[in-house]
Parts: C-alpha cells; sequence; structure tokens
C-alpha cells in the first residue's frame, strides 16, 4: 500500500452558478513533490483551499495519515502541519516582514512579545534557503518578488510538513525560480511532502514526481512525470495541442511613439534614485521588451511612466506630446493602455463587478453614460464581447464580483480591457503572470496581432522565454539604469543573464534610436 500523507477523496466544491471541483480525488506521498496542473478557473486553488480550511466541501472526506480529519478552518489546517503559500499574498502591507510572519503565532514570554528568537529563526531560515529577505522592511516598500519570498518564509517558520505552493514562481525571477526549485527538492529530501499549483510545465518536468490534472473543475488524470511530455501535459490541461513558438513576421517599425529622455524616479526607501538617467524610444509596429531582475527599478519606472509615480527629473514624450506630469486619465485617453503588474492594486476594484472592471476606464464616455448615468445595457454587452473573445471564466458571467475569481480570469480581464481600448501604446507588465499555457499562447498571438496593425509596444517580463520570443529588442535594466540594448536573434540566454546581474555593460548603447 502507497504511504499517502494526504488523501482528499471525492472533493465536491459548489460556488453560486459553478462547480469548481467536481468529485476529485488527490493523493500524496510522504516525501513527495506532487503538481496540481489545470487552466486558469479549473478549480485548483479551490481544492488547496479546501484542504487549507479556507473552503468547507459539500462533498469529500480528507484524510491525514490514514485517518479522516476535519478542517474547517486554517488553524485546524496549521495544526495538521499543513502550511500554504498563496497566489494572492496574505500580508498586512503596513507591517514589517517580520510582524507578517509571526502574524497568529507570535512568540511570548508572561504576555509580552518576544520577537528576538522570532528574528534569528526567521534570519536563519533566510540563509538557509538563500531568500535574502529584510524583516525590518514594510511589506509596502519591498518589490513583488520579495513578498513572494515572505510568503515562503511563513510558511518555513511555522515547522509545516506538508507545504502547498499555489503558483510561487509566478512573480519571481529566473533566477529565483532555479533556487525555490533546490528549496523544494531540499525540502522534499527532508521528508516534508509538496503539493506544487503552476502553469509552467518545465517547472512540473524539473522538479515534480506525479502530476495531477485538473480540467473545469473534472479529475482528468494522475500520471508520473518522468513517463510523460511537456507536449501531453499540455494537451491533458486544455483539451487540444498547443503551439509553444510564438509565430511573428519581422517588425516594420514605423514613427516614434514613445521617447524616454533622461528619466530619473526617487527610491521610497533609500537616498538613492530608483530609475536613474534612463533613456530610449519605442516606435508603432515594433515590441520593445524591457528585461531584468525582479526590484532593479522596472516597477519604479513603469509607475513613473504611467503617472503612478512621479518622475524626479527627465522628459517622456507620446506622440510628440509632452507628457511628463500629464493626469493618468489623460495619458488613458490619448492612447495609452497600462496592464499592470499587481492586477489587485493597479488594475481591478476587486468588489466591484466584472462589467463595471471592463469599463473603469471608459466608463464616462458617450458609449457607456448619458446624463451621468451608467447605461447599463450598453455596458452589459461590451463585458459579454469582451468575456467571450477572451474567454474570460466565472460563475456569473458579467455579473461576477471580481474577487471571486481565480487569478488567471482577473488577468484575462484586464488583458481584455487594455488590448481592446483605443490605444497607440501598450505598455504591458507580466501580461501572462499566472495564465496557463492555452491562454498565454492567445496573449502572445493578439501582442504580436497589434504590433502588426501598427501598435508600438512596450513590455516588461521576467519571463525570459517571452522575452526572447516575442521581443523584436530587449533593453536590460540593472540597479535602475539600462546596461545594455540587444537583438534577441543575436544573443543568448546567457548573455542577457550577465547583463541583467550587472555582470556585463554596453557603455556604447545610444542613449535612443
Amino acid at each position: 500500500m502507497d504511504d499517502y500523507v494526504i488523501e482528499m477523496l471525492h472533493i465536491t466544491k459548489e460556488f453560486p452558478g459553478i462547480i469548481a471541483n467536481d468529485d476529485i480525488t488527490l493523493q500524496l506521498k510522504r516525501g513527495e513533490i506532487h503538481a496540481l496542473l489545470g487552466e486558469n478557473g479549473a478549480g485548483k486553488s479551490t481544492l488547496m483551499s479546501v484542504l487549507f480550511g479556507l473552503y468547507t466541501p459539500e462533498q469529500g472526506v480528507i484524510k491525514k495519515d490514514g485517518k479522516e480529519v476535519s478542517i474547517n478552518n486554517p488553524n485546524d489546517a496549521t495544526a495538521l502541519g499543513i502550511g500554504m503559500v498563496h497566489q494572492h499574498f496574505m500580508l498586512v502591507d503596513i507591517f514589517s516582514v517580520l510582524d507578517n510572519i509571526i502574524l497568529g503565532a507570535e512568540p511570548n514570554k508572561f504576555g509580552f512579545l518576544t520577537k528576538n528568537d522570532a528574528r534569528k529563526k526567521i534570519l536563519d531560515l533566510s540563509n538557509k534557503y538563500n531568500l535574502k529577505v529584510d524583516p525590518d522592511a514594510l511589506i509596502e516598500d519591498i518589490t513583488v518578488g520579495m513578498q513572494q519570498r515572505v510568503e515562503i518564509l511563513k510558511m518555513l517558520y511555522r515547522d509545516n510538513d506538508i507545504l502547498i505552493f499555489d503558483e510561487p514562481t509566478a512573480v519571481l525571477t529566473p533566477q529565483e525560480i532555479d533556487e525555490l526549485m533546490k528549496i523544494m527538492k531540499n525540502l522534499a529530501a527532508e521528508g516534508k511532502s509538496i503539493l506544487f499549483i503552476t502553469h509552467k510545465l518545465n517547472e512540473i518536468m524539473e522538479v515534480a514526481d506525479r502530476c495531477t490534472i485538473l480540467r473545469r473543475g473534472k479529475y482528468i488524470g494522475t500520471v508520473n512525470v518522468a513517463d510523460t511530455t511537456k507536449e501531453e501535459l499540455s494537451s491533458m490541461m486544455v483539451g487540444r495541442d498547443v503551439k509553444f513558438a510564438v509565430d511573428k513576421k519581422e517588425a516594420e517599425p514605423g514613427k516614434e511613439i514613445l521617447r524616454v529622455e533622461n528619466v530619473c524616479v526617487k527610491s521610497k526607501i533609500h537616498q538613492n534614485d530608483s530609475v536613474h538617467n534612463v533613456s530610449f524610444n519605442v516606435r508603432e509596429g515594433e515590441i520593445v521588451c524591457i528585461a531584468g531582475i525582479d526590484g532593479n527599478g522596472q516597477t519604479e519606472f513603469i509607475g513613473a511612466l504611467t503617472g503612478l509615480d512621479d518622475i524626479s527629473s527627465g522628459k517622456i514624450s507620446f506622440m510628440g506630446d509632452d507628457i511628463t506630469h500629464k493626469s493618468i486619465r489623460y495619458k488613458n485617453t490619448h492612447g495609452m493602455s497600462h496592464v499592470p503588474e499587481d492586477r489587485h492594486k493597479h488594475g481591478l476594484v476587486l468588489d466591484y463587478t466584472l462589467e463595471e472592471n471592463m469599463i473603469l476606464q471608459r466608463y464616462f464616455e458617450p458609449e457607456f453614460s448619458k446624463y451621468g448615468f451608467i447605461k447599463k445595457n450598453d455596458m452589459r454587452a461590451y463585458s459579454e464581447k469582451l468575456i467571450k473573445q477572451f474567454d474570460v471564466r466565472s460563475g456569473k458571467g458579467s455579473e461576477t464580483i471580481v474577487r471571486s475569481m481565480s487569478g488567471g480570469n482577473q488577468q484575462k480581464a484586464i488583458i481584455a480591457r487594455e488590448m481592446d481600448r483605443d490605444h497607440k501604446l501598450l505598455i504591458a507588465v507580466q501580461p501572462t503572470r499566472g495564465l496557463d499555457v492555452g491562454a498565454i499562447e492567445y496573449i502572445h498571438k493578439e501582442i504580436v496581432q497589434q504590433r502588426d496593425e501598427g501598435c508600438a509596444i512596450l513590455l516588461v517580463s521576467l519571463e525570459l522565454e517571452e522575452v526572447m520570443n516575442l521581443s523584436d529588442r530587449i533593453l536590460v535594466m540593472h540597479e535602475g539604469e539600462i546596461v545594455g540594448e540587444v537583438d534577441p536573434k543575436n544573443t543568448t540566454l546567457q548573455e542577457l543573464g550577465l547583463y541583467m546581474s550587472g555582470a556585463k555593460r554596453d557603455e556604447g548603447r545610444e542613449a535612443y534610436r
């Protein structure tokens, strides 16, 4: 008999309008890394939330070490040694890293909080797993990638034996992903059992022992990873063959759309500039990508470019006009679309409906408004069109509260809204973060089509495969500066890595073409 540490047997979980998990059985062996694969909205996160006590299933049982257990809340799960790194971070922005990690498990003596031992344990774990986290930094001041590491440390701090990773690499750099893969292997070797939700087939092939595939809430099968291929996994996941290569013709750049001259952005957490003296341009009919390790100024630069953050010096020109200090609405209404890095903070109003989010930047236009009132029928029709075109899945369609949707479908909603607007520049930051291979294939095709129709695309991505496949030009950012400009046809991942780490610098790079 197999030594199963966790068994989820015939689990069914329903929400209004949708059966998220339909009679699913998942069995986790002791000391294995078990991948959970499925399209956006297939029910993966819901199933793991049932195991972690965030949801109660309508049917089915959960067993630990062969004995049936009742998990009614996360405290029950923690008591059973189950920990979870959530796809959308469970962090308090105004708390420090240390306070977030110990929250709910605060060390105390005679009723008084004692942080010294906790700090030492966190620093030891941080050093052991090469997570490099400053325990005194505020969550609101650190990058998305660093916040992900805090989530991992929260779980390790609690000494959990069953570890659930929900899309843990979605915001990590390739180097950080490699480190995480090593961490996961080490944890499994120590006897911990890992459930690993991911859309990235390469990661499954690298670290997983077995893989369970879900599709539209139903169980498709469980396979030994050593006995399968990426193509077979993707076909099981989406029900059809998926093309991994991006089909695109040679770029034919036209007139200049965006020009950035000597832009500097002050740091919020130290005296130096986060962005220093950045200059480049983007023309219609080309895809220019800013590549770099997370936390090297990309977030601050895009904030200054889109109006979310202040620019301290320099000039930004769009279609020949100086927009350096123009408002966000001005930029939106004059042809700039933006898929933001943080979909919850800057992309959506989570407690609005899907249809309301679809017209967030256009509600005041005559198409959707009359005498100051929203034309609800027109809003609904527009939303339904985008939902169908971009395959945005949710329980109640346009009426769905966005907070209840899966992360991947939230991302598809933002992309649908931004791509459908009348624009000359599309700024896409991590556009395929959290998307399955079928959705990535579609989004890449749409981006290339927009380029071919004369749109200028500024892409910011941590996915080197995406950078190499989509870009016509690559700008590498390191410590807030553009240190190199390369042609993806004439470079290698190794050379790109040298630029990204700061080991190589193109001193002769022209400020912009």
